[in-house]
């Protein structure tokens, strides 16, 4: 069957997906959204997801203006005030949302939580969703694309925009390429209660395997993150809860006092790069177009940081009255987001390469490093305001 054109068809509802439909449905483009499958309605009654995101200020901001944010307190989600990271207990750098005279550096979400605040944000809006389904084909043509889905439908859109994550089918359709590349590393996100309140702090223990992360959430409730070698996680991955919970207080910071494991899921850190962002009439966002290493959270907020962009792209090449889905439109868009995903990618490398092994100088140097860091003052505050996108 043949559905009447799109401006804008997103091929994935996930956390980026569902928030650039909301932002370009706000601005009075004709929108539909392909997805897999719906978010679960939210349970309050229900154990954390065990998949977090660090929600920086700039990405609470956006989702205010959209109208997410207040769907997302009314569920739940936990500020974070205090960012503390160390190897050495004599190099500790701690960042704090009071230094740049904010409320909060950003907001623990999980992820579950906020797909579903996005997802209800869509339906309230009348944004055209086919769900569930699946991209099958993709197709330029004279005025856009056409996409075939799995079940028979035909779209036919202005612009279509691969928000599908990773192994992007969109990406993989256009015949766009990606550079990438595995760290050798794999990190395991851990579920659990503990006897004291979790807090408003952050934390991160660097360690010669990788990285040892606390991440609060609501009343006792917290999110552990593990980073260590494959074979390593294969291995606690495969332990009963109660051994897991003796292997963390052997190589947590015993900050963490006692816990109670309730579930935990591990993946393997990939870097990967789409070698363009966009072709006339497409686009790539989010996890499409870059992921990166989870070290400082930072890969939902890259990815709305693609969202703010491209909405405003749109916006301003429309209201010039120039074709907004043309190569040269997107292009800005393409320039704008490009480099500043390559910065980030190249510091969180850097960060953990200096960082993942045991060498005397260089422990010795990058400790000295955090030292400086900390007392690094004007900087130390511009580097917190690049990272949380202010």
């Amino acid at each position: 069957m043949q559905d009447s054109p799109f401006d804008v068809v997103i091929v994935g509802g996930g956390m980026v997906g569902a928030a650039l439909a909301c932002g370009l449905t706000q601005q009075n483009f004709r929108v539909a959204v392909i997805e897999r499958a719906e978010p679960e309605v939210f349970n309050a009654a229900q154990a954390p997801d065990v998949r977090i995101s660090a929600i920086g200020a700039a990405s609470v901001a956006l989702l205010r203006q959209l109208d997410v944010w207040p769907r997302v307190e009314a569920m739940r989600c936990a500020p974070y005030r205090k960012l503390e990271t160390w190897e050495w207990e004599s190099a500790h750098v701690t960042f704090d949302a009071a230094s740049l005279g904010l409320p909060e550096l950003g907001f623990m979400v999980e992820n579950s939580v906020l797909q579903r605040a996005l997802w209800e944000k869509m339906q309230a809006q009348g944004v055209t969703l086919f769900c569930p389904a699946t991209l099958q084909a993709l197709t330029a043509n004279r005025t856009g694309w056409q996409l075939q889905l799995d079940n028979g439908t035909t779209l036919d859109t202005r612009l279509v925009v691969g928000a599908d994550g990773a192994n992007s089918r969109v990406r993989q359709l256009a015949g766009i390429g990606i550079r990438g590349w595995q760290y050798g590393q794999s990190c395991m996100l851990i579920s659990v209660e503990g006897e004291q309140a979790a807090g408003d702090a952050t934390w991160q223990q660097f360690t010669p395997q990788g990285p040892r992360a606390f991440l609060p959430l609501f009343g006792h409730h917290a999110s552990l993150v593990w980073y260590d070698a494959p074979a390593r996680i294969r291995q606690l991955q495969s332990l009963p809860l109660p051994q897991l919970e003796k292997e963390i207080a052997a190589h947590f910071p015993a900050r963490i006092g006692r816990i109670k494991v309730t579930r935990a899921a591990s993946f393997p850190l990939v870097r990967r790069h789409a070698t363009r962002y966009v072709l006339p009439g497409l686009a790539l966002v989010g996890d499409a177009a870059h992921t990166i290493n989870p070290l400082a959270g930072q890969g939902v907020n890259l990815g709305y940081r693609d969202v703010d962009a491209l909405i405003g792209t749109l916006v301003e090449a429309r209201s010039q009255a120039q074709r907004w889905s043309s190569d040269a439109v997107l292009q800005r868009y393409h320039r704008q987001r490009y480099k500043d995903n390559v910065l980030m990618q190249g510091g969180m490398d850097l960060f953990y390469y200096a960082f993942s092994n045991d060498l005397p100088p260089l422990r010795f140097a990058r400790n000295l490093a955090l030292t400086a860091a900390e007392k690094a003052g004007s900087m130390k505050r511009r580097v917190l305001k690049y990272a949380l996108g202010l």
